[in-house]
Order: structure tokens, then C-alpha cells, then sequence
């Protein structure tokens, strides 16, 4: 396994470009990122529109060489990622394996993502036996019943569809999919969009819980600096793939040192 040297580290990024592959050529998603997320840490991550927020989020989660936004493939051009000390650049299928078993993704609009024709127990079960079809199915569904309960779901769901649940619901329900196999490292895309207030308490509490495990590190796109500040987050703001803000909350835009981090800040009304 290819390491960083900061392997103490659950989360590196090393002057990391990215691009995406288009019909009439490339276009860069990163340019020359790097930041760090240790033991225990969230890193909240805000910016524009296009920025690259959600290309960073793809990468971090190893997915690479797929689908992304608008249909286009991601590939890394520069620099690296190190999650849990796997390189992502050399990402072979087998190590995307171990990926993915440590860190669990909740892309954009996860809930609107979830399969039609399953129910939410069914969902919520999936990925264990993606890895285990042997796995035992009473042990698989007391761990489903435990992750709603986590989230602020009812039992009643258990044996509903997503399209029978209202968009709180199902967001709660992809989040409690996400985190089934206990993971280590989370890497959310607006995990709290779309949803009330009270139902984003539930998840944020979640959040704060995995983050008493000392190895425990997070990486959340959002546009909410509410809920930042509830994690205790560090943030890193990303504009037209470059990061130009990156430290503690109040100290990126309290002084801000990029235009567009002026123009945040003014928009959040910290200035």
C-alpha cells in the first residue's frame, strides 16, 4: 500500500489537480490543492457553484474513472489524495476496495439517488451484503434498525419505499446507508439540504458522535455555515479550483485574503 508521509493522517491532499474528460477535450475541476484533515477533525469545504467542491468530494471518495457531473469521467492529472494512506492516483480495484470499506460517501442528493423498487430496510442493508453475501441477515437488519433509529427515523419506514417517504426522510435514510459498515472517514456532499432544521440537529448529532472516535475524520461540502460552526469545523474555500481559504472558521473570513472570500464572507454576513 502506497503511504503519505503524514500517515497519521486520515485525510491528505497534496497539490492535487483534477480534470474531467469531455467530448471536445479536458476541463480542469482542481488546480494545485492541498490540505490535511487529522484524527477527529471535519474540514467543512464552501465555495461557488462549479468551484470543485463536489469534484474534491468525488476524489476523496475514490471515485474516479466514473460518471461524474454533467457525464464526465474524473481522472487526476497532479499531485495526490491519501485516505487512510491509500493513494488515490494509483488506485487499483482492489485498494478501492479497502477504500470504500473505511469511508463512506454521501454524494449531492443522495436521497433522491436511492433505488426505487427496495424498501428502506433493504437500502439501508445493501452494502453489507455487497460485501458479505453470507453475512447473517438478523445481525444485517439489527444494524438497519440501529442507523435509523441513530438518525431520528421510525421503525415504521422499515418496509416503506422511498418514494412513499418525503425528502427529510429519504436523505436520512441515505445517510444511514452510508454509515452501515462503521465507517472511519465520511465524505458528505450537502448532507443537510433539503431538510428542516430539527431533522439537521439529528444529523449533525450523528456526526459529532463518530467524531468522539479518535480516528474518526470528515470532509462535508455545504453552503450552511451553521452547521460548521456546530461541528467545530475548520473549512477550506475553493474558487475556480484553488483553494483561497484555509483555517479556522473565523479566521479565513475575519481577515480574508482572496477577493472571493471577501465576497463570501459579506454573503454570510461575518463582515
Amino acid at each position: 500500500m502506497s503511504r503519505t508521509p503524514h500517515a497519521s493522517a486520515p485525510i491528505v491532499v497534496q497539490d492535487l489537480a483534477a480534470e474531467y474528460k469531455t467530448k471536445s477535450g479536458r476541463a480542469n475541476a482542481l488546480r494545485g490543492v492541498s490540505l490535511e484533515v487529522g484524527p477527529g477533525q471535519i474540514l467543512g469545504v464552501l465555495g461557488e457553484s462549479g468551484g470543485g467542491k463536489s469534484t474534491l468530494a468525488r476524489v476523496l471518495a475514490g471515485e474516479l474513472a466514473r460518471k461524474g457531473p454533467g457525464g464526465y469521467d474524473i481522472r487526476i492529472t497532479g499531485g495526490d489524495a491519501y485516505v487512510g494512506g491509500i493513494a488515490l492516483r494509483t488506485l487499483s480495484a482492489r485498494k478501492r476496495n479497502r477504500l470504500t470499506f473505511h469511508t463512506a460517501y454521501l454524494p449531492q442528493d443522495a436521497g433522491d439517488r436511492l433505488e426505487r423498487t427496495a424498501t428502506v430496510s433493504e437500502l439501508v442493508q445493501q452494502p453489507i451484503f455487497e460485501r458479505d453475501k453470507r453475512f447473517n441477515h438478523e445481525a444485517a437488519r439489527n444494524r438497519a434498525l440501529q442507523l435509523l433509529d441513530s438518525v431520528g427515523l421510525p421503525l415504521s419506514v422499515l418496509d416503506r419505499y422511498p418514494y412513499e417517504l418525503p425528502d427529510g426522510q429519504r436523505q436520512r435514510v441515505a445517510i444511514a446507508r452510508s454509515l452501515v459498515l462503521g465507517p472511519n472517514v465520511l465524505i458528505a456532499d450537502e448532507p443537510t439540504a433539503g431538510i428542516d432544521v430539527t431533522v439537521r440537529d439529528t444529523v449533525l448529532s450523528v456526526v459529532k458522535r463518530l467524531q468522539q472516535d479518535p480516528a474518526f475524520a470528515a470532509v462535508i461540502v455545504t453552503h450552511d455555515l451553521a452547521v460548521l460552526r456546530k461541528l467545530d469545523a475548520r473549512v477550506a474555500v475553493l474558487h475556480d479550483g484553488v483553494v483561497v481559504g484555509y483555517g479556522a472558521i473565523d479566521e479565513v473570513f475575519g481577515s480574508p485574503s482572496h477577493p472571493y472570500v471577501s465576497k463570501l464572507a459579506r454573503a454570510l454576513e461575518l463582515e
